[in-house]
């Protein structure tokens, strides 16, 4: 069961006698890029550590899986980050024993930096629970679609709105939308080059033991608040001109209805679907 934790970036989930708490794109070591361009503004490492050990003393997990992006330089490791980051996980282990990384894409070589007993998972995710979970930049296991209900971070959403002024405001917002199961496990299959026999649903059953149940995806606003984020409702389909789309090959694809996914604030307000403000 999956349960998310307004008014906070994060969610729980409830496996048998397990609770494992989610986060997303913490990017420890952002504000060292700002330093770089003068932009002076002090670590923000020890308010995520805060942040997060707060929702952990009043939840209570056994287990810790933070989706991806840990750090923020991309391939390299700055030198605030070769303190900020042992720093801020040894701090971490005196609250939660079970930590566990899905490998973000700016997670490269973040071995160093990392305690001994922090597990690294793929990219391609994991299941906890009834709940698979991967970061996005890269297309999930196709074992993950056992679950009705996938979780990714990656794409920071965020919303702006703007008054006739020119003023607008930012704020960073849950996503939720359907999955077409039967065509998200007909693109993995064909990504690991698995021949499709009789029907999709038996052919993933055949060669992964996984019966088709995904149906919805959640998307998690970044835990760095700080950081900003991709705003959703003035990004639209690659498909008109002059557009960007949405970060990560899931979302690119026609397997997620990403036009109408719910958009829902983190204090739990329903701002309604994506379409809908695009259209504002």
């Amino acid at each position: 069961m999956l349960n998310l934790l307004l008014p906070h970036p994060a969610a729980l989930i409830k496996a048998e006698k397990t609770k494992t708490l989610l986060i997303a794109d913490p990017h420890i070591g952002w504000e060292i890029a700002l330093q770089k361009k003068g932009i002076h503004v002090p670590s923000q490492t020890p308010k995520i550590l805060n942040k997060l050990t707060a929702i952990i003393t009043k939840y209570k997990p056994q287990q810790l899986v933070i989706l991806g992006d840990v750090k923020y330089t991309v391939v390299s490791s700055e030198l605030g980050e070769w303190h900020d980051i042992p720093d801020f996980f040894a701090k971490l282990q005196g609250y939660v024993g079970d930590i566990a990384i899905v490998r973000g894409n700016h997670d490269a070589n973040i071995e160093p930096l990392l305690p001994e007993n922090i597990k690294l998972l793929p990219a391609t995710g994991a299941v906890i629970g009834d709940v698979g979970v991967f970061h996005g930049h890269k297309w999930p296991s196709p074992a993950l679609l056992k679950c009705k209900t996938l979780v990714m971070g990656h794409l920071h959403p965020v919303v702006v709105f703007r008054d006739p002024a020119g003023f607008k405001i930012t704020r960073q917002v849950w996503m939720k939308a359907n999955c077409n199961a039967e065509a998200l496990a007909k693109i993995l299959l064909q990504k690991h080059r698995v021949k499709i026999e009789d029907t999709v649903a038996e052919t993933l059953q055949k060669h992964y033991k996984v019966r088709l149940k995904t149906s919805q995806i959640f998307i998690m606003p970044s835990f760095n608040d700080f950081l900003g984020g991709r705003p959703v409702n003035e990004t639209r389909p690659r498909k008109e001109v002059g557009s960007e789309a949405l970060i990560g090959p899931v979302l690119r694809s026609e397997a997620v209805d990403v036009d109408n996914s719910e958009l829902y604030l983190l204090d739990g307000t329903y701002l309604g679907t994506l379409n809908q403000l695009r259209s504002l």
